[in-house]
């Protein structure tokens, strides 16, 4: 049985916390001050938080179709919520990592331009070279920083899909479905509340844990 996209999981995961607070560029050497990325990721803090599957109603039992809503799934589910912990440590753990080396940079380019009527030319020159390299680790750190996060993003989602497809299909044998649709990539104007299967998939995915 082919199961559901699960793109709609990518809301839940945050996906675009690691676009947000990776791609801020290191400011050119003659900038006043460098700006460190925000310790709290707007992303993170614009994530729509999954709406909880409707009240149980009694399926039909003459349906062949049914419906899961992956967003609520992702977020209710122990595994769900693991996943978004896992992809927001890492995220943190590199922002903090990225906001130390601004810092470090702040400081560099603040003793350059204060001290400049003090600094004879050498020394200003060396300084501007460690400017410099600074800036370019920064900018090597965010990209790789990127990389890592959208390396796990995959893995987390990958391994979410891995346990899902199981649980969906084991209900829709048992129920005998022809079709179990994403709520979030259906597109469908209405439904029958009955249909949606998402508490009872959230039910037997914690108990698979």
């Amino acid at each position: 049985m082919r199961v559901l996209k699960i793109s709609a999981f990518a809301t839940v995961l945050t996906l675009a916390l690691c676009a947000s607070t990776f791609a801020q560029a290191a400011p050119p050497a003659g900038a006043p001050k460098p700006q460190a990325p925000p310790a709290t990721p707007p992303a993170a803090q614009a994530a729509p938080k999954p709406a909880p599957p409707a009240p149980v109603v009694p399926f039909p039992p003459d349906s062949k179709i049914a419906f899961v809503d992956v967003n609520a799934v992702a977020g209710l589910s122990v595994a769900g919520k693991e996943a978004s912990r896992k992809l927001q440590d890492l995220t943190n753990k590199k922002s903090g990592e990225i906001s130390e080396k601004n810092k470090q940079l702040q400081a560099m380019t603040t003793r350059r331009d204060t001290g400049a009527a003090v600094m004879n030319d050498s020394a200003r020159a060396t300084l501007d070279r460690d400017i410099d390299k600074l800036q370019r680790d920064i900018q090597f750190m965010q990209t790789n920083a990127q990389a890592e996060v959208q390396d796990l993003q995959n893995e987390l989602m990958a391994e979410f899909q891995k346990r899902l497809v199981p649980v969906i299909d084991e209900i829709a044998k048992e129920k005998g479905l022809f079709a179990v649709f994403s709520v979030a990539d259906s597109g469908v104007a209405y439904m029958h509340p009955g249909l949606d299967l998402s508490a009872e998939v959230v039910k037997r995915l914690d108990a698979k844990k």
